[in-house]
């Protein structure tokens, strides 16, 4: 017996708001179903797995001890600064001059989340 992961649940203040943030990162389209102001709705990635956002009354205040970890289909350091220029805030530089180490950023909420390399900077260097 063993059980399967259904979504990765983030809980936020604009539901809506914050799917159009993730649909951009991951170009993959909300939920037709849900629009502004819905508590509720979800991101289907490409690979079935869904970011499911919940409306809840607490505003975030801690250090996510959960988070994503982005593979661009490019290169690192290019994808970073497309998410900044989406919304997202730079949290910590882990990036190391030899061109190994990864970027964590925060969603428009706080949530934070890693960049890490590309398959092909990965292949590049042996970090």
């Amino acid at each position: 017996m063993v059980s399967l992961v259904q979504n990765v649940a983030i809980d936020c203040a604009d539901a809506y708001g914050l799917a159009r943030f993730w649909s951009a990162v991951t170009d993959r389209p909300v939920d037709p179903d849900s629009g502004p102001g819905d508590r509720e709705t979800q991101v289907t990635l490409a690979d079935g797995l869904v970011l499911y956002f919940n409306q809840v009354p607490e505003a975030k205040t801690v250090k996510n001890r959960v988070h994503l970890c982005l593979r661009p289909d490019t290169a690192r350091d290019p994808e970073v600064d497309r998410l900044l220029a989406l919304g997202a805030t730079l949290v910590a530089d882990r990036r190391n001059a030899d061109g190994t180490g990864w970027a964590v950023l925060a969603d428009p909420e706080g949530n934070e989340f890693c960049v890490l390399r590309g398959a092909a900077e990965r292949a590049a260097t042996t970090g």
